[in-house]
């Protein structure tokens, strides 16, 4: 059980999502975060830096958007469903763009294809949510 999930539990608001799942997308959301943040700095220790800069924008954008949804998701007091789906979409389309990218230099660069994976978690994450 994660700090998402015990938090969740703890709400004395109707939860718009399957509990766990929610707990699940939060974390993702937040783990994504902090790899895209992470892979745009070690992008930018590269000695090719200028052929990184799209993997680091697209890294920054991604991190900022996982970050906004995790906080979002983690907010059920008064809870949007049209805001929270709003942030799933857009979070869903970031981490796929984010991954598709990364995952051109993966094999070069291991921040890039951890990256990647993170991405592809926080994606599917956000699909589980979506479809519920």
């Amino acid at each position: 059980m994660t700090v998402a999930n015990d938090m969740l539990r703890t709400t004395p608001s109707d939860i718009g999502y399957d509990l766990d799942a929610l707990a699940a997308c939060i974390d993702a959301c937040f783990e994504c975060a902090q790899a895209c943040t992470a892979c745009a700095d070690a992008c930018l220790g590269e000695e090719m830096v200028a052929e990184l800069r799209r993997c680091i924008t697209t890294d920054l954008n991604c991190a900022d958007i996982c970050d906004a949804t995790g906080r979002i998701l983690s907010r059920q007091t008064g809870y949007d469903p049209e805001v929270t789906r709003a942030a799933l979409t857009a979070c869903r389309d970031a981490c796929r763009r984010c991954a598709e990218e990364c995952e051109r230099h993966g094999e070069m660069h291991d921040q890039c294809r951890i990256c990647a994976e993170a991405c592809r978690r926080c994606e599917q994450a956000c699909d589980r949510l979506l479809a519920a």
